[in-house]
């Protein structure tokens, strides 16, 4: 082997060449090797924090600081009162589909049954919730309370395979009827 047959090993050098920066005024990347004339990026060292903004109100402080915890799978109701029930009913019935031709709620929205007021006729009562004395107020009318499954909030399939009917009688000691 002679000293012109010597060749670098395979995958020592990157095809194409690397640019030498800073080699000579004639190389194109000579002198200050493109990082310009003098400032903070143009000296060794790790240089600026890659958050900063060049002197602008950085974003960290330009966010509001909020405090507190929103749960990511929390449920947000669309509240209606037992005192309205009446405005919204159409043959004894209140349903979501009913509050939505009224532009009370969106399809995607579920309903929240709340105990303010008071009911003067019975009402069949569709709904996602139904807080407890919402429950017994209706019920003390003589009507009846009906819950929408929560699985499907949107769909059109809210018949009777996805409610489940909870009167008093049928109800007995479910976990549902104590937490509300």
């Amino acid at each position: 082997m002679k000293l012109h047959e010597v060749k670098a090993p395979r995958g020592a050098r990157k095809t194409g060449g690397v640019k030498r920066l800073g080699r000579g005024t004639a190389s194109g990347k000579g002198k200050t090797a493109g990082k310009g004339t003098k400032g903070q990026l143009a000296r060794s060292g790790p240089g600026l924090p890659a958050w900063f903004e060049g002197g602008q109100t950085p974003l960290h402080m330009r966010l509001p600081k909020l405090r507190g915890f929103k749960p990511p799978r929390r449920v947000k109701h669309v509240a209606v009162n037992v005192g309205q029930l009446k405005d919204y009913a159409r043959d004894g019935k209140v349903t979501p589909e009913l509050l939505q031709q009224k532009g009370l709620v969106r399809p995607d929205q579920t309903v929240k049954i709340l105990g303010d007021g008071s009911v003067a006729a019975a009402f069949e009562v569709h709904a996602h919730a139904v807080s407890a004395t919402a429950r017994e107020r209706i019920e003390t009318a003589g009507g009846k309370v009906v819950l929408i499954d929560l699985a499907s909030p949107g769909s059109a399939d809210r018949g009777a395979a996805a409610t489940r009917s909870s009167t008093r009688a049928e109800r007995g000691a479910s976990p549902r009827a104590k937490s509300e």
